[in-house]
């Protein structure tokens, strides 16, 4: 008996009509099969036996719908051009899922080998967004489009919280600087510059606003940040939905329309870029945009119009650079950060391939969203790691926050011995401050005193719950808690953790995902869904990138906090710090 198509695959090949243009036509019909670009793919160097992996499998799921549809040959011939085997049940569009989330980073280069020109992964985003037209993605990707859709960004910043984090990143800078100009402005209008970030920074890399705007005010920049369409990232570009992506894109353009500024500073962030400068335009039907540069150029021209002056002897460690994706293949961004970090530090080795030829770090394609597929990402990831070892490098750097991460997670996944930073650490790092330190023209008495209690036990009177399985690291985040000034307990598994957290009822948790036995997302989860400790803030602190579950694939509220092991001292203190009196200010 024949099988009969679901209402889904209609409307997946009904939704196929109103994508076809004559770029994409012609990569559906362009293909010869001839394998040029089989060994440019990441997926096919890790798994080399598999015929899955090839770009033009990967394609051929689409280029059968196009053929049983839209092709003569597919009508003639059917049995020879692949018309015949199209996907009919919902069971087959789950393996298409798979196949064009799970195996595929939308990174470009097979289109380098391409003799025909054929971009494949412009029609993997296509099959995407087909899969998404009818609701089937992974779980990640749902959240993070509702996130985007409903809150303006994708990672689930309430309001409240940007702005405070603002605010925290402002107090510290014009701490660091004396200085009680040195702030960040909000909606400011008729400024230079509205500086756009990725949420990322919000939520676990603050200190990248705090540097940027470091860098800003010693420039002298006149700039500010928005209230809302600050969000420079646009999963829309990822799960190949143009309507969120033209939504996305318009928050920006309009808000910077809004406040009469003269440009848009995209934040270090690849795909951010790209959708905002160049494919946000397309979608959002924009006939004369805001002008856009990504902070990269606009940090390169600082130096150059002596506007900033640095130091490259304060960044002395052997670097390499790492070129996203979106910003170079896609941006054709090579040169300008290359130019920056040679300005800014001392021993630079290029990584070989580079620029268009460069591999991808295995996080891009919205793949840190996605969990599920983390093991057969790290696999692939062997060929970056390879890249980086080779050059000796200390320090990894890239202008991309999705290769923050995915660089992150290979490095502790081949045990590289080095870090990733982005230009504007480096950059930050290097800056000569010639502003003399501001002197207060008046103490008032215990002013001092206040100030070094506060320095020295900022969590005193506080309590915290540390759950790690491994005894050194709870001995570690023990003592750096008491140290300053906390009352600590500790739990090793997630039982422990969730009795504990009832009955001591802590103003924080730091959780470890990776444990014995009930592990660290259950135990989130719990305490998220139990009445008596869904209000206590949970810090995840981990080595682990499946940390990544907590964050999108989430049925309860997302951490308050996330570090990455190992921990810096200073980072976790501050972070602790930040965190409970933030919620003490939300619970007055």
């Amino acid at each position: 008996m024949a099988r009969q198509k679901t209402h889904k695959i209609k409307m997946m090949e009904e939704q196929l009509a109103k994508k076809l243009n004559r770029q994409v036509v012609g990569s559906l019909v362009g293909c010869v099969h001839c394998g040029m670009c089989d060994e440019s793919c990441h997926y096919v160097l890790a798994f080399p036996d598999d015929h899955k992996m090839t770009p033009s499998y990967k394609a051929d799921q689409l280029r059968k719908l196009f053929k049983a549809n839209h092709d003569w040959t597919g009508k003639t011939f059917p049995w020879w051009v692949g018309a015949d085997k199209v996907p009919l049940t919902d069971d087959d569009l789950e393996t298409l899922k798979d196949i064009a989330f799970g195996t595929c980073t939308n990174c470009r280069r097979c289109t380098l080998s391409c003799p025909m020109g054929v971009d494949t992964a412009t029609l993997n985003r296509i099959m995407r967004g087909l899969l998404a037209h009818v609701g089937v993605m992974p779980e990640g990707v749902r959240v993070v489009s509702k996130d985007q859709w409903e809150l303006g960004n994708q990672m689930g910043v309430l309001k409240e919280d940007y702005l405070d984090t603002l605010e925290w990143m402002s107090e510290e800078l014009e701490e660091d600087l004396g200085h009680d100009e040195a702030t960040i402005p909000v909606e400011k209008k008729g400024a230079n510059v509205m500086y756009c970030i990725n949420p990322r920074e919000v939520k676990y890399d603050p200190r990248t606003i705090k540097e940027a705007a470091l860098i800003f005010w010693a420039a002298g920049e006149d700039w500010t940040m928005p209230e809302e369409g600050w969000d420079n990232t646009n999963f829309g570009l990822f799960s190949g939905d143009d309507q969120l992506g033209g939504a996305c894109a318009k928050r920006e353009y309009e808000k910077a329309r809004e406040l009469g500024v003269d440009k848009i500073v995209i934040s270090e962030c690849g795909h951010g870029f790209r959708s905002t400068r160049f494919e946000g335009v397309n979608w959002a039907a924009e006939t004369e945009p805001v002008p856009m540069e990504t902070s990269v150029q606009t940090m390169l021209d600082y130096i150059k119009e002596g506007k900033i002056k640095v130091d490259p002897t304060k960044n002395p460690e052997r670097m390499t650079f790492h070129d996203s994706c979106n910003n170079a293949r896609s941006g054709g961004f090579f040169e300008e950060p290359r130019e920056l970090l040679k300005l800014v530090s001392m021993d630079f080795q290029e990584m070989y391939p580079n620029r268009a030829e460069n591999y991808c770090c295995t996080g891009g394609g919205g793949a840190m969203s996605m969990s599920e597929y983390t093991p057969r990402r790290l696999e692939s990831a062997k060929i970056k790691a390879d890249q980086i070892r080779a050059t000796g490098a200390k320090v990894v750097v890239t202008s991309c926050h999705n290769c923050v991460d995915g660089l992150n997670d290979l490095i502790k996944h081949y045990k590289l011995d080095c870090e990733v930073k982005q230009l504007v650490n480096l950059v930050a790092n290097a800056l000569i401050i010639e502003e003399p330190e501001k002197i207060p023209d008046e103490l008032k008495p215990g002013d001092l005193e206040v100030k070094k209690v506060a320095e020295k036990e900022p969590l005193a009177g506080r309590k915290i719950l540390v759950v790690d399985d491994e005894e050194d690291v709870r001995a570690f985040l023990t003592m750096v808690f008491e140290d300053a000034g906390a009352e600590v307990e500790t739990a090793t598994d997630g039982d422990e953790a969730l009795a504990k957290a009832r009955e001591y009822q802590p103003d924080l948790i730091s959780l470890d995902l990776s444990m014995p036995g009930k592990d660290g997302v259950e135990a989130f989860v719990e305490l998220r869904s139990d009445p008596a400790t869904e209000e206590i803030p949970v810090c995840v602190v981990t080595g682990h990138p499946e940390f990544r579950q907590v964050i999108y694939d989430r049925p309860v509220p997302p951490p308050e906090g996330y570090l990455g092991k190992p921990v810096d001292e200073d980072k976790l203190v501050a972070y602790a710090h930040h965190i409970v009196e933030h919620r003490k200010e939300k619970a007055n």
